[in-house]
């Protein structure tokens, strides 16, 4: 028996938009909004570079991670002075295509960012590419380029991180700079900008989460960077809300989980960097001052001669003393508590908790899952925290990878994966007394953060692109 036509078409459309929300399942920076979790189940526990690996593919220098579409797998790259937007087969990974531009500038930037350091989004068809070097791409999913749009140059000392975002047909990117930050909203098919929003934050390299009032209110950006906690309305640009208790440096992302917002960063602590100490270290010409020329070697450093102060590239003790006051104070890990008005226009937000531990140099994301909040720090101390009351449930160094650590733990079906700089992956049993199951060793650096999607861990490394899962059969793309 044959389904009418009409409803033959909505039945076939139903289908079409089902798999399109499942290709989004990894579609941004750590998946679905940003949380690193995934709630798909069949997730390999062991796994190196000869066992349980599905493929592996030879891959362009860069940290950004991949994202996915039911097909196709998507990452940048660099070489040459190009920047590189690579396509896989998410089945084979086989590489289907890639394309370049050539870079617009070469700043200074920090020794780990680099050129291709921002991952990508896709909206499960297209994918949409940021290079702090050039500004915006779009190409489809076969690499025809669908439009460009340059942007910068960028004042951001140490290069910006921040990973734009897509949400319900816009394309979020925040820009935090010394000069004109701003954080805007661009059309997706065709790069033009919907509406630009001036920031007061003048450092920041987290990216952006979603904040649905009641599960389906209207949506708000909710950004962390410079001290400064934020809420935007996704359709207009509005700032409905500002908090100014995060710390001064927010290099990891915040997480949203059901009504409470995590955020994390570090300031100065106690241990203030005196000017004789720079003095010392760039004043090569003996002026009493620090140049732009005298740090090109120091990206931030570089960054304050230029733009601290009266901008002229020249840092005087006065300009250090109050750039270091503006840095003053403890690192913080803050838990906000949300609400909205009736309408779900503007964001309301209350402290629930604080946590001054030190988080000085801290680059990963935290991850909430089951209830239970977790962070981890250089050396391998991974520290769980009751994500209601911020008590800090157990601390302690995960034997086998006492690393340092750039790409942000994710979970998926009881198990939370982290990724060191070497390549140790740490596979954690998650809970209040969390245990190592085993770690397995890569034997490559590692800097982007894992996928996990269907039961399979796609990740990115400094030589390599690996898919791995249960299954045993290895793929014929080990062998090209």
């Amino acid at each position: 028996m044959h389904l009418p036509f009409r409803r033959t078409g909505l039945f076939l459309l139903s289908l079409l938009f089902a798999s399109t929300l499942r290709a989004e399942d990894w579609s941004r920076f750590r998946g679905p909004n940003g949380s690193g979790i995934s709630n798909d189940t069949g997730f390999p526990t062991e796994f190196d570079p000869s066992k349980n690996v599905l493929w592996k593919s030879d891959v362009r220098l860069g940290k950004s991670s991949p994202v996915l579409t039911e097909k196709h797998l998507f990452l940048t790259g660099h070489a040459d002075n190009k920047l590189y937007t690579q396509c896989f087969d998410r089945q084979t990974g086989k590489l289907l295509w890639e394309r370049s531009i050539d870079r617009q500038r070469k700043p200074l930037i920090h020794k780990l960012n680099e050129p291709a350091a921002i991952t990508p989004v896709t909206d499960g068809v297209n994918v949409y590419v940021f290079f702090h070097d050039f500004g915006l791409l779009s190409y489809d999913g076969s690499g025809k380029l669908r439009w460009q749009r340059p942007l910068g140059p960028f004042t951001n000392a140490i290069g910006l991180s921040s990973s734009p975002i897509h949400v319900d047909g816009r394309l979020i990117l925040q820009v935090d700079q010394y000069v004109d930050s701003y954080i805007a909203a661009f059309n997706p098919a065709n790069g033009e900008t919907l509406w630009k929003t001036s920031r007061a934050e003048s450092k920041g390299w987290s990216t952006p989460v979603i904040y649905r009032p009641g599960g389906n209110g209207g949506a708000q950006i909710l950004t962390a960077s410079d001290r400064l906690f934020g809420a935007y309305q996704l359709k207009k640009g509005k700032r409905t809300f500002t908090a100014d208790s995060l710390a001064s440096a927010i290099v990891a992302s915040p997480v949203v989980s059901g009504d409470i917002f995590y955020a994390f960063g570090y300031n100065n602590e106690d241990r203030p960097r005196p000017f004789e100490e720079q003095l010392s270290k760039f004043d090569k010409d003996g002026d009493g001052k620090v140049s732009d020329r005298e740090t090109s070697d120091d990206a931030w450093m570089n960054g304050l001669t230029r733009f601290a102060g009266d901008r002229d590239g020249l840092l005087t003790r006065t300009e250090w003393d109050d750039a270091m006051k503006e840095r003053a104070g403890p690192s913080s890990l803050v838990a906000f508590r949300l609400d909205a008005d009736a309408g779900g226009e503007a964001v309301r937000a209350s402290e629930l908790w604080r946590d001054e531990k030190s988080f000085m140099g801290v680059i990963p994301s935290p991850l909430v899952y089951q209830n239970v909040l977790y962070y981890v720090k250089n050396g391998g101390i991974l520290a769980a925290v009751d994500a209601l009351t911020g008590k800090t449930l157990r601390q302690a160094r995960v034997q086998g990878a006492l690393d340092p650590f750039s790409a942000s733990p994710v979970a998926a079906d009881g198990k939370i994966y982290v990724a060191s700089e070497s390549g140790k992956i740490a596979v954690i049993k998650p809970g209040a007394d969390w245990e190592v199951i085993t770690v397995n060793d890569l034997k490559e650096d590692t800097f982007a953060t894992p996928v996990l999607s269907k039961g399979q861990i796609f990740l990115r490394t400094n030589e390599s692109l690996y898919c791995f899962g249960k299954e045993t059969k290895v793929s014929s793309r080990l062998a090209e």
